[in-house]
């Protein structure tokens, strides 16, 4: 190799590096996954893909349809996602192996660039060289791979999203500048168009930005104001256009009776009741197409019915949706390991990085406490929603930055407190003195 391309090289940053290879690692793994170019392709199980339905219906013409294999409108899915669906649709074909693969190496790309914000936001934490850490560990993180080549979902988008809200918050903190806090609500709105989930996160991001400027005598009422207008300027003409096609206001989506439902039947073999789903049951798909309102509002009743009528269920479930989400654990339960067989070798990796990012949370709250605060309240907030209806894996993996970093800030600290002891121990060398001299 000549001097001059090494030191071209050489002169790439390293966070090019990390994305590149974090990039090329996913792309690596999509033509290994037989579910994107057997089920998504084949037309008796495609309709499985919500969002490839509601994309489809909408290069159709018939606006944001329904996910579930009918015609009528839908505010199941929020839009970006599907809008993103329908263009890479527009431009390689409906439901092709190219638009598919196209598809995935967009989440794959996106998943990759979430080294930038990993190390920026650990660097501002932590210092350098646990940013440095951090974001390799991004690289190869199973979990990053894994789903970003495999999931087509909102999922990816979402995790980028918030480490840039995570970012652009340690910003909030330290400046009253309103083009700053405009920003963050944008882009908190966007995301909220990505997932609504987000949206329990960002009153917490910007109250603690508040009480910090405000504990530093700087201006905070009206930069929160200007944050909050922008938030509700982008996820207005969504609020907006549900109303007109369902004339009633609808928080963001309307799914949320199903969602509770198929936690909350008394089947508790699994997480959720895939079988009792419209995707998967002829009566279930019936009901819904003779009205999405109306089957959700049913199903919202059908659930509340259920948690009245069986309280300590409802409490021992939520805390064991609580316990899957964070160690991967639901049963050993030889019906449930034939649906799940991959579970009892996920539960080490998921328990673990657990354990980690909690030893990581306790040691930022006893050096850098405020840093500790916002982490901690993210991940705690995030999943809460969770807990009370039906969890899925995915649910988590826009906390897995957070977890990263805080795990690898746990373990430089756990290494510095080793050297520092292994120093402490050595006795120091004294000079010897011989006698007589």
């Amino acid at each position: 190799m000549s001097t001059f391309i090494r030191s071209r090289l050489r002169a790439v940053p390293v966070l090019a590096w990390m994305v590149l290879i974090a990039l090329v690692l996913r792309l690596a793994l999509i033509p290994f996954n037989s579910f994107l170019f057997e089920d998504l392709m084949d037309a008796n199980h495609i309709h499985a893909w919500e969002q490839g339905n509601v994309a489809r219906a909408l290069l159709a013409g018939h606006g944001f349809g329904s996910p579930f294999v009918s015609t009528q409108p839908s505010a199941i899915m929020p839009p970006v996602y599907p809008l993103i669906v329908a263009g890479f649709f527009r431009l390689f074909g409906i439901h092709t192996a190219l638009s598919i693969f196209a598809i995935h190496a967009f989440d794959c790309l996106i998943n990759s660039l979430a080294c930038i914000p990993i190390f920026l936001i650990a660097r501002r934490s932590f210092g350098a060289r646990v940013a440095l850490w951090a974001a390799w560990v991004w690289v190869f993180f199973p979990y990053g791979i894994y789903f970003s080549a495999a999931w087509a979902w909102s999922t990816h988008l979402l995790l980028l999203c918030l480490c840039w809200m995570l970012y652009m918050a340690q910003d909030l903190e330290r400046s009253p500048r309103l083009a700053l806090w405009a920003g963050f609500g944008a882009l908190a709105g966007f995301a909220a168009l990505t997932e609504p989930s987000i949206l329990v996160v960002v009153p917490f991001l910007l109250l603690l930005a508040a009480w910090r400027l405000a504990s530093a005598g700087k201006r905070w009422l009206l930069p929160g104001v200007v944050a909050s207008l922008t938030l509700a300027a982008v996820i207005s003409p969504w609020l907006i256009l549900e109303d007109l096609v369902f004339h009633r206001f609808i928080p963001m989506r309307d799914g949320m009776g199903l969602e509770m439902w198929m936690g909350n039947n008394g089947d508790n073999l699994r997480w959720t009741s895939d079988d009792k789903h419209p995707l998967h049951d002829a009566a279930e798909l019936a009901d819904y197409n003779a009205g999405e309102l109306a089957y959700m509002d049913h199903k919202a009743h059908l659930a509340d019915a259920y948690i009245q009528g069986h309280p300590r269920w409802y409490a021992w479930m939520c805390v064991r949706r609580a316990i899957y989400l964070w160690t991967g654990y639901w049963s050993f339960d030889p019906r449930y390991l034939a649906m799940e067989p991959t579970d009892p070798e996920n539960i080490p990796l998921a328990a673990g990085l657990t354990l980690l990012a909690i030893l990581g949370l306790f040691l930022a709250w006893r050096k850098r406490p405020l840093e500790a605060l916002r982490y901690g309240g993210v991940l705690f907030l995030f999943p809460i929603m969770y807990y009370f209806a039906h969890p899925e894996p995915y649910h988590m993996r826009p906390l897995d930055p957070l977890i990263v970093i805080l795990g690898c800030y746990a373990i430089f600290r756990l290494r510095e407190r080793a050297v520092e002891r292994k120093h402490s121990a050595t006795p120091s060398e004294a000079p010897i003195v011989l006698q007589g001299v």
